[in-house]
């Protein structure tokens, strides 16, 4: 599968989430919908990131917004990372990396050394149409959420 570029439909998928669901892209039609990806639960960037988003989430409800989180961690890490930092949304378990290679998030990394595949923590705003929208690459978790609720402003002329 091909990378999805901006301006390009995004692809149906099905993806095992928190709360014992399986989410599906056509679900969230008539929605934007913001995809994070993270790589791992309980890390301190991983944490920042999601609290990031969590402490603007009425504001991007308030723009018709969804945040969905992603990464390979298993649904049962993911609802103990969900739980302990009262994360409103869902997240989801992409440990066969179909939805990390279609965003083409999963890079080579060096660790302690040695070179690793990993997500890079990337997010993609996809529009009520399906479409993608806007991709942030290499996020600075400080300030990301932010920049993505400026974004969506500035998309819906706020």
């Amino acid at each position: 599968m091909t990378s999805i570029n901006i301006g390009s439909t995004v692809p149906d998928f099905e993806v095992p989430s928190t709360g014992n669901k399986i989410i599906k892209l056509t679900e969230y039609l008539g929605k934007y919908l913001i995809l994070y990806f993270y790589p791992k639960d309980n890390t301190s960037g991983c944490i920042q990131e999601g609290q990031g988003f969590r402490d603007l989430m009425e504001k991007f409800e308030a723009l018709n917004a969804v945040i969905l989180g992603v990464s390979r961690d298993t649904v049962r890490s993911h609802e103990g990372f969900k739980s302990k930092q009262q994360l409103p949304f869902d997240l989801l378990s992409d440990q066969d990396e179909k939805l990390c290679r279609a965003f083409a998030v999963i890079k080579t990394k060096n660790m302690y050394g040695r070179q690793v595949q990993g997500i890079e923590r990337s997010t993609f705003l996809v529009g009520p149409d399906g479409r993608l929208v806007h991709e942030w690459r290499k996020v600075n978790v400080k300030i990301h959420s932010a920049e993505v609720l400026q974004a969506l402003n500035k998309l819906k002329g706020n």
